[in-house]
């Protein structure tokens, strides 16, 4: 079992946010996505239900990691998705080829060792904050009911 202490709270993504977002990826049943800090799961279920891709969801929290496979459960993407109790910083990564963050700018800049995991042409997509000195490919606004965020994406 993993135990560590929390870095970042959980703060959900708004499902008209996720939606948008996704669309803006141009996802395909091809696609493996994997959100690093999976909370409920939302990203990857939606991933997995909206564009048939396969899913992965890292979060440290086993409250998170439960949810996510009862919400998953619930939508019927089960066999599309994996939720696995990990630590983000230690784990493989390497089959994604779009990765989705939702962290602090410190630990945006901890992750940069594990996108060396990555593939070329692997999509990398963060709500509200950069990767340090890293000029993103694109950033884009989305404005849901209740918040607007920004995205940045870079493509390795």
């Amino acid at each position: 079992m993993v135990s560590l202490k929390l870095d970042i709270g959980y703060l959900p993504t708004p499902p008209e946010l996720v939606t948008a977002m996704l669309d803006r990826l141009r996802l395909n049943n091809q696609d493996v996505l994997y959100d690093l800090g999976c909370g409920d799961g939302r990203i990857a279920i939606a991933a997995a239900g909206r564009y048939s891709v396969r899913a992965v969801g890292i979060d440290i929290d086993p409250e998170r990691i439960e949810e996510a496979n009862r919400n998953a459960k619930i939508a019927g993407v089960s066999q599309r998705v994996e939720f696995r109790l990990q630590n983000l910083f230690e784990s493989e990564i390497g089959e994604a080829t779009v990765v989705y963050i939702y962290l602090l700018p410190h630990l945006n800049l901890k992750l940069k060792p594990q996108f060396d995991q990555l593939q070329p042409g692997t999509r990398i997509i963060s709500r509200d904050f950069e990767i340090g000195d890293w000029k993103p490919d694109q950033q884009f606004h989305i404005k849901g009911a209740e918040e607007e965020s920004t995205f940045y994406f870079w493509q390795t």
